[in-house]
């Protein structure tokens, strides 16, 4: 090993001497891909300058590339963050109605969800029922497709009005629905 001592953060690879296998499949740049003996591989990969890092140890033999050690953790913590700022994160905005929601603030309410929507959020819509409006339950069934029907351009219905305890439900994802 050339950068000093292995920190318990680099201990994730075994290289040079911590590899314990007594033979390895050598693969790396300008070198011929083989399987040889340990002593042979270090040989290699130091007279390149380089060390040798066991890169799947679980293969049989294992493979080992010739490498320099703190370039290949640089160029790995840089694959990995690409990868994480490719992962989306969705976010879920809720919207609240009563059954007995009237037409101003319904058309209030689209016009939020309408906003969320463009930005690329879910919308979670729900009609809470309190005491006995649950005996009014259709009511809130045609709220909530109503609800759908007026950002049918805006987004695609993912779960329909579904009912759960005293709240139903209507999911709504980004982007409108393919055209037939």
């Amino acid at each position: 090993m050339r950068g000093g001592r292995v920190t318990k953060k680099e201990a994730e690879h075994r290289i040079n001497d911590l590899i314990t296998a007594p033979s390895v499949r050598l693969v790396g740049e300008n070198i011929t891909s083989d399987v040889y003996t340990l002593v042979d591989a270090l040989k290699i990969s130091r007279g390149l300058g380089l060390d040798l890092v066991e890169i799947v140890p679980t293969a049989e033999p294992p493979v080992c590339r010739a490498v320099d050690y703190q370039k290949f953790l640089y160029e790995k913590k840089k694959k990995e963050k690409e990868i994480k700022a490719k992962t989306a994160k969705s976010v879920t905005k809720e919207i609240r109605f009563g059954p007995n929601t009237d037409e101003h603030d319904f058309n209030f309410k689209v016009k939020h969800a309408q906003k969320f929507l463009e930005e690329g959020a879910k919308v979670r819509a729900y009609v809470q029922f309190r005491g006995r409006a649950i005996a009014y339950k259709e009511r809130g069934e045609i709220l909530l497709l109503k609800f759908a029907q007026a950002l049918e351009e805006y987004g695609k219905v993912e779960v329909l009005p579904k009912l759960e305890g005293n709240r139903m439900f209507l999911h709504l994802a980004p982007g409108a629905p393919k055209k037939k």
